[in-house]
């Protein structure tokens, strides 16, 4: 989990989950402090500091806590965003919108430790 850098995100915002999933595959999640009613389709927008905005859908985890992301998003964590310094990410549910930075210092090392520990 890379926790949000508190000083430019919202309190309900707490950061990017990647983890292990079944079949080996990796998701990628938004965790959040508040929850979202059960039957929500948040949008989520997220904004690479190099540039790269990718707009999606997700469906709900953890109790509504979390956004699962779709499984292209694992695509990003595995290429593009381990060269990237940071993540802008706004979640949008009705009149509800959260907003949060992620430093993503360390992504690399811990997604190819996930990559390899995924499914043993």
């Amino acid at each position: 989990m890379k926790t949000a850098d508190t000083t430019q995100s919202d309190p309900d915002f707490a950061g990017l989950i990647v983890r292990c999933a079944p079949k080996g595959k990796i998701d990628v999640l938004v965790a959040l402090i508040r929850p979202f009613p059960p039957r929500s389709r948040p949008k989520v927008t997220i904004a690479a500091s190099g540039g790269g905005t990718l707009s999606i859908e997700g469906s709900l985890a953890a109790a509504g806590a979390a956004v699962l992301l779709p499984d292209e998003v694992s695509a990003f964590a595995a290429g593009k965003w381990q060269s990237t310094a940071s993540l802008s990410v706004v979640v949008r549910e009705s009149d509800s919108e959260i907003k949060g930075l992620v430093a993503l210092n360390g992504l690399r090392e811990a997604y190819n430790s996930l990559l390899a520990n995924c499914g043993q």
